[in-house]
């Protein structure tokens, strides 16, 4: 992939995953005001966050990083007939073992819910809730996982606009579940749960189609001694941890919340869906973008081009993540009093939210450069480093949540669930700096020459920001008790204004557009 085609690739995959960002704020926003916070939404997000967990293994994390390497190898070959008899055997294994471990899950629905939120054992109805809602949105995996077989297909052959705005569909059907259904079921809050159920089902009738466009549609076959099948899960093998590392703190995190007050779980899901709209958006796009790009230059055995590749993306990264770092910081109580504040959620909610907004802001860029480093391992196929640093990582996050959890819960104190997004946040960096340690033992990475100007001018860049965020800050007052239009207003003029102080601080500082280009 040329330069300008990798940057463009990358500006496609951004513009579509900005609209479904756009869509499942939109969402986000009909649930805080419909449902507010408290054992219902509590209870919600534990069941949707499992199979959340499980759709990084077999969907766009652990498998998609075990199956496009193989799959661009064979693609590479130019062998039409081996590479649709992989995509085949893939399809058939990967269909059994989804529903095989979404029928089990739905049978072991309240043993989970036991495993994940044992803090739930005390309130009855909270934990049949979970129970109920979990063995509703099981299914979803099955759907969504072969997605993102379709998806990992497409990005393979650059085709990155349908899987990146396929997600919006996601979050318009569980806004219509939302204010269609809620008032037809006797506990509302269901309505979320077969809105996740029938959105996987909708994304996969649109998303299967374009797999016959390019004449790869597949005929699952089931061979799980095929030898593509036994490549692709001998390397899922080591990455079940690896590729998901984020989600594996999350649920931590949500084992820990289970035991603090209630609406804890729900803090913590704003917060973290608040920080996935730039992760999404520039980490997850650089990092989809990047690996077919790295595993093309593996088999090329371009080790110059494969450097070089993974340079341009880490200074895109911090060129990106730095200041949505900063801003979600520095408005997180803006932010989510605008997004959230109204109808059942209160302004207590807001502080709650905006308290575990500003700790897990702190790992943006550590989970954005988590990225575009760990694809680097896997366009090798090498599964088994970002699996120790993965362990690694899980083991300073449980290490850190008792360290600084424990204490606030047993003192009462205020604001425990920050913790836990603080202890998620420094394990992220953990995570980051081991991968980026071990390319460089690999002699597989070496820095281009400027980083140090580049990251002075980032420095000078973000002390501008901040000063023009913080001043408008200071003239708006308190978001609360603005009224609605008011705080759009205030809110996306300090946005645009801090984005506007950002790129000034960067051209007077000298750096230019084409310094995007990949050359």
């Amino acid at each position: 992939m040329s330069g300008n085609r990798l940057l463009r690739s990358t500006a496609v995959f951004s513009a579509m995953t900005l609209l479904s960002r756009i869509a499942g704020f939109a969402r986000d926003m009909v649930q805080a005001s419909l449902f507010g916070v408290g054992a219902a939404t509590d209870a919600f997000t534990v069941a949707y966050r499992i199979p959340n967990y499980l759709r990084r293994i077999f969907a766009e994390g652990s498998f998609a990083m075990a199956f496009v390497p193989v799959f661009s190898a064979i693609k590479e070959s130019g062998d039409r007939e081996a590479l649709k008899d992989f995509l085949d055997h893939v399809a058939g294994a990967l269909f059994a073992v989804v529903w095989l471990v979404s029928g089990l899950g739905m049978l072991a629905a309240p043993l989970i819910i036991t495993l994940i939120a044992p803090g739930m054992l005390d309130e009855p109805a909270k934990f049949k809730m979970a129970s109920d809602m979990l063995r509703i949105v099981f299914p979803y995996l099955g759907f969504i996982s072969m997605v993102a077989l379709a998806g990992g297909v497409l990005n393979s052959f650059q085709r990155f606009a349908l899987p990146a705005i396929t997600p919006v569909l996601h979050n318009l059907v569980l806004i219509a579940a939302m204010l269609f259904l809620a008032g037809y079921l006797e506990v509302p809050i269901m309505a979320l749960a077969w809105g996740v159920l029938v959105a996987g089902l909708a994304q996969l009738l649109l998303m299967w189609p374009a797999l016959g466009r390019l004449g790869l549609a597949p005929r699952p076959r089931l061979d799980f001694r095929h030898e593509g099948v036994r490549r692709v899960f001998k390397l899922m093998l080591p990455t079940l941890f690896s590729s998901s590392v984020a989600q594996v703190n999350m649920i931590i995190g949500t084992l820990f919340a289970s035991l603090l007050a209630t609406g804890s779980q729900t803090w913590l899901w704003y917060s973290d869906r608040l920080v996935e709209f730039p992760l999404g958006l520039f980490g997850v796009a650089l990092g989809t973008v990047i690996l077919p790009h790295l595993s093309g230059r593996f088999a090329a055995t371009d080790g110059e081009g494969f450097s070089s590749a993974l340079d341009w993306g880490l200074r895109q990264v911090l060129l990106l993540a730095l200041p949505a770092m900063l801003g979600l910081i520095l408005l997180a109580e803006p932010l989510v009093t605008t997004a959230f504040q109204r109808g059942e959620f209160s302004a207590a909610d807001s502080t709650m939210t905006a308290w575990a907004l500003m700790a897990m802001s702190l790992g943006v860029p550590f989970f954005m450069l988590t990225k575009v480093l760990a694809p680097a391992f896997y366009a090798r196929q090498d599964t088994r480093t970002p699996m120790r640093a993965a362990i690694i990582t899980v083991l300073v996050n449980v290490g850190l949540t008792v360290a600084i959890v424990t204490p606030l819960w047993l003192n009462g104190v205020p604001g425990a669930h920050a913790g836990i997004a603080l202890a998620t946040a420094i394990a992220g960096a953990v995570n980051a700096i081991l991968l980026w340690r071990y390319l460089r033992q690999q002699r597989l990475y070496a820095p281009h020459p400027g980083w140090f100007r580049h990251l002075m001018r980032l420095l000078f860049a973000c002390v501008s920001m901040a000063v023009v965020v913080l001043a408008l800050r200071r003239v708006a007052g308190d978001f609360g008790d603005m009224a609605e239009w008011s705080r759009w207003g205030w809110l996306m003029g300090t946005v645009a204004a801090g984005a506007l102080a950002y790129a000034g601080g960067l051209l007077i500082s000298g750096w230019r557009p084409r310094e995007l280009r990949h050359r």
